[in-house]
């Protein structure tokens, strides 16, 4: 490890990630630092085309989005957390708004809310048509800038929790020129987003490794319902990585889902056809192309189409298709992880001085499967929370203590060579097949066996390490759960099974110890 032991630093809390999450923690705490690899604002959050739901429509109300919520959830929503995010979304859209977001509205001036699928009503806020994700992120990145109470270390790349007195006490990290120090602090909060890159087809940005879930694993934190990755039904079907969204409010207009030859299959599998359950549109989908290409014709939108959704139409042109005259070709693509650390009413983990919050926690929202426009809301909710546990819990400015047998993670360093690129090519290949859309025991264990065989290839990069730890994760949360609900679907095991969650207690890596420090 390039840093020393006298390198450390001290915060009265360490946010690490600027997503949606991350800055709303940042800016309900206060006198904070927020870690992060790029720059301030950047990651999945910022793409979300999808909005924000929240009950403010006049015949409906959060006790309705929380029954729709755990309805979605194949049966494994927490009904408090449901009711608790639900009962949040008016507040934190009012919230952003005095932050300076501006959402669309209806010709009365009234916020539009459109309606997505698994939603019994419109509840939909947006911006921009299909830009909440970037409006939302603008205000929040202004309002942090605006803040000189709130630190931002961008290029610095957390690499590890490090871990002392029988809690997390701080961070590894890497500054952009490859110097390391250690900083502790009295509260570290992960938000650091999904685990998209482990699968060859995902949405998620390439700075989606799980590098929290990845961390929180090796200090020994305990894992939800890894198992539950969800698929989104329509990614734009092209030769790009990470694939571009197509969004679901496109079927929430009327477009329609269609084979090869023009035929709409949905419609004969749901009731809902197009705007049923995320997991059975996409499951739908991934069957449809086995027999072919398949196709999202939103051509009755016409000139309008480029008007309500530019994202998706700038994306479509990039690569030669127009939507307002010729369907668009589409597959399902990993987008959301559901399961994460598993976190308390208030995002603290099972591990003192750790708090987790947005994508890569597992609050008991989700269960089997996310309600659209359920995840920007979340984070939101979730920030502010976790900024009151830690505001209750550790007050004031950074405690000093002594802290007793300071553990550090062993260092890695960063291969560039074709091998090791080749390694996470095979790796990513290996969980689409293995831990995709559907499973079974015989191909889960053979994608263990496959990761297994790959991580001497890939542990002594930050990068494929991380991708690894979230692999066997995911893959063991997959064995474990004989049953087939929402977005974990068994081939040998096709009945539901328990309606309960998956906890996996990671046994701690080794670290090396470094002695006594006053903190």
């Amino acid at each position: 490890m390039a840093a020393s032991f006298d390198d450390v630093g001290h915060r009265r809390a360490l946010i690490v990630g600027s997503g949606i999450a991350g800055l709303t923690a940042a800016l309900e705490l206060g006198d904070c630092t927020v870690v992060t690899a790029g720059d301030l604002g950047d990651g999945a959050s910022r793409w979300a085309q999808g909005g924000i739901a929240a009950a403010l429509g006049p015949d409906d109300a959060p006790e309705r989005h929380a029954t729709d919520t755990q309805a979605v959830s194949a049966g494994l929503a927490d009904r408090e957390v449901a009711q608790l995010v639900a009962a949040g979304a008016p507040e934190r859209i009012g919230w952003l708004e005095r932050l300076g977001a501006r959402f669309d509205r209806d010709p009365t001036g009234r916020l539009a809310l459109g309606r997505e699928a698994g939603h019994g009503h419109p509840r939909i806020v947006h911006a921009d048509g299909d830009a909440t994700g970037a409006e939302v992120m603008r205000a929040l990145v202004a309002a942090v800038r605006a803040r000189p109470d709130v630190e931002v270390l961008a290029g610095v790349y957390a690499r590890d929790l490090v871990r002392g007195d029988g809690r997390v006490v701080g961070l590894v990290m890497e500054r952009s020129g490859g110097d390391r120090d250690v900083v502790l602090a009295d509260a570290v909060v992960l938000a650091t987003g999904g685990i998209g890159q482990v699968y060859t087809r995902t949405t998620n940005p390439l700075s989606a490794c799980g590098d929290g879930l990845a961390m929180a694993i090796r200090a020994g934190a305990t894992i939800r319902d890894p198992e539950f990755v969800q698929f989104h039904p329509t990614a734009l079907d092209a030769p790009q990585d990470p694939l571009p969204l197509v969004t679901e409010a496109l079927r929430g207009a009327g477009a329609v889902l269609v084979d090869a030859s023009g035929q709409r299959y949905l419609a004969d599998l749901h009731p809902d056809a197009e705007l049923a359950p995320r997991d059975v549109v996409a499951r739908a989908n991934w069957e449809a192309r086995r027999c072919g290409p398949i196709y999202l014709d939103a051509t009755h939108l016409g000139p309008a189409f480029p008007v309500r959704f530019p994202t998706v139409f700038a994306a479509a042109q990039a690569h030669g298709w127009d939507p307002r005259s010729e369907p668009l070709p589409v597959t399902p693509a990993q987008h959301y992880h559901m399961g994460g650390v598993a976190s308390d009413l208030d995002g603290r983990s099972s591990l003192p001085g750790l708090w987790v919050c947005g994508e890569v926690a597992a609050t008991g929202l989700h269960g089997g499967n996310r309600l659209a426009s359920n995840s920007l809301l979340e984070g939101l909710v979730f920030g502010g929370r976790v900024a009151r546990s830690i505001a209750a819990t550790a007050s004031g400015r950074p405690t000093r203590r002594r802290i007793r047998g300071l553990e550090l993670p062993a260092a890695s360093t960063v291969p560039g060579s074709d091998e090791h690129d080749e390694a996470l090519d095979h790796l990513r290949r290996c969980m689409w097949e293995h831990a995709g859309l559907v499973r079974d025991a015989d191909g889960l264990q053979a994608g263990l066996r496959r990761v297994q065989r790959l991580a001497p290839r890939l542990e002594d990069s930050d990068r494929g390490r991380n991708l690894v730890a979230v692999a066997r994760v995911v893959l063991e949360g997959a064995l474990q759960r004989r049953g087939s609900r929402g977005s974990h679907v068994r081939r040998d095991h096709p009945h539901p099974g328990p309606a309960r969650p998956t906890m996996l207690t990671c046994e701690p890596v080794p670290s090396r110890r470094i002695g006594t420090r006053a903190a």
